[in-house]
């Protein structure tokens, strides 16, 4: 453990700490919360289930995760300001929580996943403004 106190991430329970914490942090900002809490409503306590087992798939190389996350998110109202936004409370709740190269991995990740997200949706949704040209 480091002299402030923190430590790296190590398990699981690092993981649902981190998860809980950002969450929250997401759900009470003024930009991307109203965003999550409409397309998540009531079911925060399975989404969040889903998210401990992607981060831990993602930090500890593990095959527990097996959603799609980039279909899920391509039709919400998000764009490079949600992403800044998402990246900067992450980097927050990171650095107040934890301190290690697991956790410089996970801004590593986390600023990885936030840039491919946000090119493959700005390309899905050129591709929504041209939609093909179909035969009847």
């Amino acid at each position: 453990m480091e002299e402030t106190g923190k430590k790296d991430i190590e398990n699981r329970e690092d993981v649902i700490l981190l998860v809980n914490k950002f969450y929250q942090r997401v759900r009470q900002d003024d930009l991307i919360g109203p965003i999550f809490n409409e397309k998540i409503g009531k079911h925060w306590a399975e989404h969040l289930q889903k998210l401990y087992d992607f981060w831990e798939s993602r930090l500890f190389d593990k095959d527990i995760y097996n959603g799609r996350p980039l279909m899920v998110h391509k039709s919400l109202p998000i764009y490079a300001e949600h992403f800044d936004r998402w990246l900067g409370l992450w980097y927050k709740t990171l650095d107040d929580l934890f301190i290690g190269a697991k956790t410089e991995e996970a801004k590593v990740k986390a600023t990885n996943i936030g840039s491919f997200f946000l090119e493959k949706i700005t390309e899905m949704r050129k591709d929504n403004l041209h939609p093909p040209f179909h035969l009847e």
